[in-house]
């Protein structure tokens, strides 16, 4: 029997221990964060900074959840920090993925680079933890290329420290603007 969050093989074919599906919409967001393919300031201001996913009502399906993203053009505009913005957006009492477009500084340079999120507060229930921890692999498979990876339990595993730490550690000098 998989152990939570396994695949299995079922006459071959591989499926998810959770069977969920990931929203073509999901996919298509993240292909617009990680291409950066923008060119006038118009469409840079639509990129998204930040966006939000959650399990569809019937449990069978990762969907973008409903006004929950940062838009890029938002930032320095109706929203002056996007990270503190986007933990705010996170459910105190129920699991959430998320993929973050961090700005970073090292002694050498300044980059952008996509975070993956899975959002399980201690607060939320059994059931959601373990729904959302096995169908993990189902929304990283279609998340090709992301370097980093944080699964956060609270507000406190989300604060600059904890972020940079797993952006680089030691060679990171600023996340977001803000010295770390």
């Amino acid at each position: 029997m998989p152990r939570l969050g396994q695949s299995l093989e079922v006459g071959g074919n591989r499926t998810k221990a959770s069977g969920v599906q990931v929203a073509d919409e999901v996919c298509r967001i993240f292909y617009d964060m990680k291409v950066r393919k923008c060119s006038t300031p118009e469409e840079i201001k639509k990129r998204k900074k930040a966006v939000i996913f959650c399990l569809s009502a019937d449990k069978k399906c990762i969907i973008v959840e409903e006004g929950k993203e940062i838009l890029v053009g938002d930032v320095g505009v109706t929203i002056t920090d996007p990270f503190k913005h986007f933990v705010g957006m996170l459910p105190e009492k129920d699991c959430r993925y998320a993929l973050y477009d961090a700005s970073f500084e090292t002694k050498e340079s300044r980059k952008e680079e996509l975070m993956f999120f899975l959002w399980a507060p201690e607060l939320a229930p059994l059931k959601s933890k373990m729904i959302y921890a096995s169908s993990k692999d189902a929304i990283k498979k279609k998340f090709q290329g992301i370097k980093h990876e944080c699964q956060a339990n609270g507000p406190e595993d989300l604060n600059r420290a904890c972020i940079a730490e797993k952006l680089g550690g030691s060679l990171i000098v600023a996340f977001e603007g803000c010295p770390v």
